[in-house]
């Protein structure tokens, strides 16, 4: 029986340097995935190639021999020296592998315990094998199999309930304030890469005017218009404010660009309607002091921090029933793999006194050339299913998944018994 194999490295054994040396574009990875494949000891081949991680999943019937071909592979495919990332290899084989890509897909083994982006990039990574011919009756179980585990996780677990990213902390937090983010008039300040990542997640929940107001004015307008919002000068963000639900503020500045006092005069006239400030500055952009102020509410990073920890805290939690669920699936996994290696036996067993009964029928011909054609088809059909009913037994045997007994010794003793071919 066919061994799996899973052959990689990711940002715990590599750094970024190695990983972007190693890493396959979408081209890249249909044509190696095919290259895989051809590879002597390989029968099925998968590529998986992420920011993170690098990982071939094969089918192998020498994992020695395997190992040492990919290595090969991945060095003269890359144009790199193996010894550059020999060493940040890791290797997993049979149960190992198979609990390994349902943790992967399960985001158990992600740089961000949850997240959910690894699950898409392993299904686009099998439709490459799947168009490329290099997927087989083994990895096409495992894959499926894969993805509902993926999915069991997700339903049955809260790993991926709780935000564990800065930008997305923050729209959250915001949510729990306004409970609808929907046509909330949204105040950018300054062109902070995870300002704009806020701003984005914001989007997504439908917000209604956009503001984006920077010291260098172009740059505000480049902004804005990829938005679809307005841009506005920096002296002109304290009148911005009256009509402000949300402040995203992410500059450059030493100080302050937002004070108290600025805040106090416009509560009045908000007929003090809540205003959230998203502080993501370091140095902070927006004085503490505004906290105080009524329906005026202040997170900064640090914030966002102590919250993602605690987040980050439960997911963790989660993941302990993801692991159940992945070794429940391992478990499964293995039991029809087990399955798989006695289908052949099974199959020249049954082959082997159908062929008995019909060439005993052949030699009884002369005998019973009365009979109709009707009665030929008949006799054959009885000899189908004699052969049912004398190996329904031996086959439940055979794929019996109880433990406590040697499969791989039965087998052997039906090849004696019957004098099958030598397995």
């Amino acid at each position: 029986m066919p061994d799996i194999l899973i052959i990689g490295l990711n940002h715990k054994t590599a750094p970024v340097e190695i990983r972007e040396c190693i890493a396959f574009s979408g081209e890249e990875a249909a044509s190696g995935v095919e290259k895989l494949h051809k590879l002597h000891p390989v029968q099925e081949a998968m590529l998986i190639s992420t920011c993170n991680r690098v990982e071939v999943l094969v089918t192998t019937d020498h994992s020695k021999g395997t190992l040492s071909a990919v290595t090969a592979f991945l060095a003269e495919f890359k144009q790199i020296p193996m010894e550059s990332f020999k060493d940040s290899l890791y290797v997993h084989a049979g149960d190992d592998a198979v609990r390994h890509i349902f943790r992967v897909a399960g985001s158990l083994d992600s740089m961000i315990l949850g997240e959910p982006q690894i699950l898409g990039q392993i299904k686009e990574a099998y439709r490459l094998s799947i168009a490329a011919k290099t997927s087989g009756v083994i990895l096409n179980r495992l894959l499926h199999k894969t993805f509902s585990v993926a999915k069991r996780i997700r339903t049955e677990t809260g790993i991926g309930d709780h935000a564990v990213s800065i930008s997305f902390m923050a729209v959250e937090l915001g949510r729990k304030i306004f409970s609808s983010l929907e046509g909330k008039a949204v105040l950018l300040i300054g062109a902070g890469e995870m300002a704009e990542l806020a701003v984005e997640h914001l989007i997504r929940h439908k917000i209604g005017k956009l503001v984006v107001a920077n010291r260098t004015l172009e740059r505000g307008m480049e902004l804005a218009k990829k938005f679809k919002g307005e841009s506005v000068k920096f002296e002109e963000i304290p009148d911005c404010l009256e009509t402000s639900d949300i402040v995203v503020s992410s500059t450059g500045s030493k100080d302050y660009v937002l004070f108290a006092d600025q805040v106090k005069k416009i509560m009045r006239n908000r007929k003090n309607k809540p205003i959230f400030f998203i502080d993501i500055a370091v140095p902070r952009d927006i004085d503490p002091e505004i906290n105080k102020i009524n329906n005026a509410y202040v997170y900064d990073i640090d914030d966002l921090n102590n919250v993602i920890q605690e987040n980050l805290e439960d997911r963790k939690k989660e993941a302990v029933k993801a692991e159940r669920i992945v070794d429940e699936a391992a478990i499964h996994f293995r039991k029809w793999l087990e399955n798989l290696s006695v289908v052949p036996t099974i199959i020249e067993l049954r082959n082997k006194i159908q062929t008995i009964a019909r060439d005993e029928l052949k030699k009884t011909a002369q005998s019973l050339n009365h009979l109709s054609d009707e009665d030929l088809t008949a006799l054959d059909k009885m000899i189908n299913a004699m052969t049912n009913k004398i190996l329904h037994d031996p086959t439940m045997l055979l794929k019996s998944t109880e433990s406590h007994w040697n499969k791989e010794a039965y087998l052997d003793l039906i090849h004696k018994l019957f004098n099958l071919y030598p397995r």
